[in-house]
C-alpha cells in the first residue's frame, strides 16, 4: 500500500515517529543497468505536498533532538562568550584608501567602512593601517555598506562582490536574498551616498570597474548555474545593451575573471581541474579583443599573468608569468616573452623561476611592483615565498625568501596585495592560534629578509588559553600501505585510558586541503573531552596533486578508506573507547560521510553529513541539474563511461544502503542550496530508515531559507554549528566539560 508524505512510520519504540514519504517508482537506465527510484518526486520544490514533507521531516527532527536543547544552548553561549562581538578587519589599502568591516554586538552582518590614507613620502609609513578601535568611530569615516540595514526585512542576506572605481568615487555590490547565489549589483556615488539607476539582476560572484571607472565586469551563470558569461555595462546605459565579452559553451568548463596586479588587463580565467586557459583584454586597446595565452587543446592547468619586467637593458618588457603543470604534476613558475607564446608549444621558450618537486605542490604566483609572491604546499603546510623581480629567470634571479613563523602546524597565505606597496598582506592561523594579520615588508637591500609586523590577532574571549589544548600530527595507514596525515586536537588534561570520545572528520575532494585554522565552536567539543581527528585523506591537496589524482575519479574509494582507517587509528591510540567515536563532514564530506556509513556503520556511534551530496550519481547523471558538467572532472562521467557507472554505483551513498543497523545520522541541509539539492538527503533518509536494523534515529534538519552555507546571519550560523555539536557530543555521553574548561569568565 503506497502511504502519502508525511505520515508516520509504524514504530515499536516509544517516542516520536518519523515522516514517511510516498513510494512514486521512477526508472533510471544506463548502460543496461536499471534502478528504480522510489523518492525522485521530492525533487519539485514548488510543491506543496514536497514543502509539506520537509517541514514534517523539521518537526520529527525536533522531537527527537528536543531534549539536546540546553546543550545547544550552553555551547552558543560558549560561542558568544569567547567572540568580541564589537570587532573590526584590519583595513586594508587600496589606492587612496584604507578599508575594513565593522562588526556590533547584537547584529548580524558586518559593516563596510572607509577612511581616506596619507602619503607622507614614506612607504612603509604610510602602508601601516590606522590604529582603529572596537566601537570607535575614526575621523572622516564613511559607511560604504551597512549590512544590517541592506539585510532588514530579508529572509537571507549575503555580499558577492564590492569594487571601487579608482578614484574612489564609485561603490559596487552584489547582494543576495535567497541563498541561491544569485545577485543584484547595484552601484553607490559615494560622493553623494545615492544609488545610480544601473541595476543589475541575476549575476554570479565577482566585479571590477575598468580602470577609467566607465564600465563594470560581471559573471553570469547559465541554467545549471554554471559561470558561463564575462559581461561588460557601460555605467548610464540600459543593462539590455551590457556586451558579452566572453562566453564559455563548454558545459564542462568554469569561467572567472579579475583585473592583472598592474589593471593594465582584463585576465579571464576559463578551466576544469585538469586543464585550463586564460585570455586577455587590454583596457589600453580595448577594442582588439581578447587574446589567448595557452589554448585549452594543449590539456595545460595553467595561470597566467601578464606584467612589465625589467629587461637586461633597462627597458620594461612585456612579459607573462606562467604557473603550469607541463612536465610537473605539482606545478612550477615559468616566464615568457608574449611573442613566444605564438609558436607551436613545442618550440616556445620558457624560462624557469621556480622548479618543479615532488616535495612542493605550486598553488599560485603573482606579483607586485617589485617581487614575485609564490604560494606554496610542503608537508601538508601552506606557505608563502617571495623573489626580486630583478633578475627574474636569469642567471641573477635572487633566492626566495620566507616569513618564518614558530608552530609545526599552521597555515600562512596571502591575503592581499597592492601592486605598489612595500608590504603584502598575510593571513595566519593554526588549530589554537587564533586568526593573525601581518603585514610582511618585502625584502630590500637593507632588510634582506624582510619584516613581519603583526597587526592583529583575532581576540578570543572567556579566559582562553592556547596551552589548554594540544595538536599533533600523526599518522594512519590504509589498506594499501599508504600513509594518511592526521590532526589530532585534544585538550591538555585529558588522560590516554581509552576512555574518552572521538570525533573523525573529512572532506577529500576537488583537492581542497583541511588546512589548520582555529575554531572557537570546536573548543566546545574539547572541552567535553572529545578528541577530534581531521583526516587528509586522498582526494584533498594536502600532499601534492598525485595525493589529489589518487582519490578522484576510478580511484574514489580510496578517500572513504582512508577516512576508515584514521577512525581504525583513533578507536586504537588508547585516547578514545571505540564505541565512543562519530563522523562528520559536509558537501563533498558528506558524499564520504554517506559511504562510511555503508561500509562501516559498526564503527560510528553517530554521522553528521552537512549538505551532503549522497545521491550523486543520479545528480551527475543528468547535465541539466545545476554543476554537474562540470563535475566529470572529479568524478569521471558516467553518461558515456559504462566503467565509471559502474564504479560510482558501487560507492554512491543513496544506492548502496542495506540492511546493517545503522548509527545515529544528522542529514543537514538548505532548501535553497544550489550545489547539493536538499533532495538528496530527503530522499537518502528515506532509504536509510527503510533499511536500518537498528533503532537508532535517523533524522533530517533543514533550513527552509538558507544557501549551501546555510543560513547567513552570523548568530544564526553559530546556532546551527551549536546544533551539529549538541548531536554528536549527546550521541557520545560527552555532554559534560572537563573539569576547569569552559568559559573561564564572561567577559565582554
Amino acid at each position: 500500500m503506497t502511504q502519502t508524505s508525511g505520515s508516520a512510520q509504524p514504530s515499536h519504540a516509544e517516542g516520536p515517529t518519523p515522516p514517511v514519504a510516498k513510494k512514486v517508482p521512477t526508472t533510471r537506465e544506463h548502460h543496461g543497468d536499471v534502478f528504480v527510484d522510489n523518492y525522485e518526486w521530492l525533487r519539485d520544490k514548488e510543491s506543496s505536498e514536497v514543502v509539506e514533507h520537509l517541514k514534517a521531516e523539521n518537526a520529527y527532527q525536533e522531537a527527537v533532538t528536543a531534549h539536546q536543547e540546553p546543550l545547544r544552548e550552553a555551547i552558543f553561549q560558549e560561542i558568544k562568550g569567547r567572540t568580541q562581538e564589537t570587532d573590526l578587519s584590519v583595513p586594508s589599502r587600496k589606492d587612496g584608501w584604507w578599508y575594513y568591516t565593522r562588526s556590533v554586538e547584537g547584529k548580524e552582518y558586518g559593516i563596510h567602512c572607509r577612511v581616506r590614507a596619507a602619503n607622507s613620502g614614506d612607504p612603509v609609513a604610510d602602508w601601516t593601517p590606522p590604529a582603529v578601535e572596537p566601537g570607535v568611530e575614526l575621523q572622516g569615516e564613511e559607511v560604504l555598506l551597512d549590512g544590517n540595514a541592506e539585510a532588514e526585512g530579508k529572509p537571507f542576506f549575503s555580499v558577492g562582490g564590492t569594487a571601487v572605481t579608482l578614484d574612489g568615487n564609485l561603490y559596487a555590490y552584489a547582494v543576495d536574498n535567497s541563498g541561491e547565489e544569485r545577485f543584484t549589483l547595484r552601484i553607490k556615488d559615494l560622493r553623494t551616498g545615492e544609488l545610480l539607476p544601473d541595476v543589475i539582476e541575476n549575476i554570479f560572484y565577482g566585479v571590477a570597474f575598468s580602470p577609467d571607472g566607465t564600465r563594470i565586469f560581471y559573471t553570469v551563470v547559465d541554467d545549471s548555474w554554471r559561470p558561463y558569461q564575462v559581461k561588460s555595462h557601460v555605467l548610464g546605459t540600459p543593462v539590455s545593451e551590457d556586451e558579452v565579452i566572453y562566453q564559455e559553451d563548454d558545459v564542462a568548463m568554469w569561467l572567472g575573471f579579475e583585473l592583472s596586479s598592474d589593471r593594465r588587463y582584463l585576465v579571464l580565467s576559463i578551466g576544469c581541474s585538469e586543464f585550463s586557459e586564460t585570455r586577455l583584454l587590454r583596457f589600453d586597446d580595448y577594442d582588439a579583443g581578447l587574446s589567448t595565452v595557452i589554448s585549452r587543446d594543449e590539456r595545460i592547468l595553467y595561470e597566467a599573468e601578464p606584467f612589465l619586467l625589467d629587461g637586461a637593458d633597462g627597458q620594461k618588457a612585456e612579459t607573462i608569468l606562467l604557473t603550469h603543470n607541463k612536465d610537473a604534476i605539482n606545478s612550477m613558475v615559468s616566464i615568457a616573452d608574449p611573442a613566444e607564446l605564438a609558436r607551436p608549444l613545442a618550440e616556445q621558450h620558457w624560462r624557469t623561476v621556480v622548479e618543479h618537486s615532488d616535495a612542493v605542490r605550486v598553488n599560485g604566483a603573482g606579483v607586485t611592483s617589485t617581487h614575485l609572491v609564490v604560494a606554496v604546499r610542503q608537508d601538508t603546510i601552506e606557505r608563502v615565498q617571495v623573489l626580486p623581480l630583478a633578475g627574474l629567470g636569469t642567471a641573477a634571479q635572487g633566492a626566495a625568501v620566507e616569513p618564518a613563523f614558530d608552530e609545526e602546524l599552521y597555515t600562512a597565505g596571502v591575503a592581499g596585495s597592492d601592486y605598489e606597496a612595500p608590504v603584502i598582506r598575510i593571513g595566519y592561523t593554526s588549530f589554537f592560534t587564533p586568526s593573525r594579520v601581518y603585514d610582511f615588508v618585502l625584502p630590500t637591500d637593507a632588510l634582506p629578509n624582510g619584516e613581519l609586523l603583526l597587526r592583529k590577532e583575532s581576540p578570543v574571549l572567556g579566559g582562553y588559553t592556547a596551552s589548554d589544548y594540544v595538536a599533533t600530527r600523526e599518522w594512519a595507514t590504509a589498506a594499501d600501505g599508504t600513509r594518511v596525515p592526521l590532526s589530532v586536537l585534544r585538550h591538555a588534561s585529558l588522560k590516554q585510558d581509552s576512555t574518552a570520545a572521538g570525533l573523525v572528520y573529512g572532506y577529500g575532494s576537488y583537492e581542497v586541503s583541511m588546512d589548520p585554522g582555529f575554531g572557537v565552536a570546536r573548543l566546545s567539543l574539547l572541552d567535553r573531552g572529545i578528541v577530534m581527528v581531521i583526516a587528509h585523506i586522498r582526494g584533498g591537496g594536502e600532499l601534492g596533486r598525485r595525493w589529489y589524482d589518487d582519490g578522484k575519479k576510478l580511484n574514489k574509494k580510496n578517500t572513504f578508506t582512508d577516512f576508515i582507517a584514521a577512525t581504525d587509528w583513533l578507536s586504537q591510540s588508547g585516547w578514545v573507547a571505540p564505541e565512543r567515536i562519530a563522523a562528520m563532514g559536509g558537501s563533498a564530506g558528506g558524499l564520504l560521510m554517506g559511504a562510511v556509513a555503508n561500509l562501516a556503520p559498526e564503527k560510528y556511534a553517530a554521522i553528521v553529513a552537512a549538505v551532503p551530496f549522497v545521491d550523486a550519481l543520479n545528480t551527475i547523471l543528468d547535465p541539466e541539474l545545476p554543476l554537474s558538467a562540470l563535475e566529470w572532472e572529479e568524478w569521471g562521467n558516467p553518461i558515456t563511461d559504462p566503467e565509471v557507472y559502474e564504479y560510482m554505483k558501487s560507492y554512491t551513498p543513496y544506492e548502496n544502503i542495506r540492511a546493517v543497523s545503522y548509527p545515529r545520522i544528522a542529514a543537514v541541509t538548505s532548501f535553497n542550496d544550489t550545489r547539493v539539492f536538499y533532495v538528496e538527503p530527503a530522499k537518502w533518509v528515506q532509504v536509510l530508515r527503510s533499511e536500518t536494523t537498528g533503532t537508532a534515529p535517523i533524522v533530517m534538519k533543514i533550513e527552509m531559507e538558507g544557501g549551501h552555507g546555510g543560513a547567513s546571519g552570523r548568530y544564526v550560523q553559530w546556532r546551527e554549528r551549536a546544533w551539529d555539536y549538541a548531536f554528536v557530543a549527546d550521541s557520545l555521553g560527552a555532554v559534560e566539560l572537563l573539569p576547569g574548561a569552559g568559559l573561564k569568565q564572561r567577559s565582554r
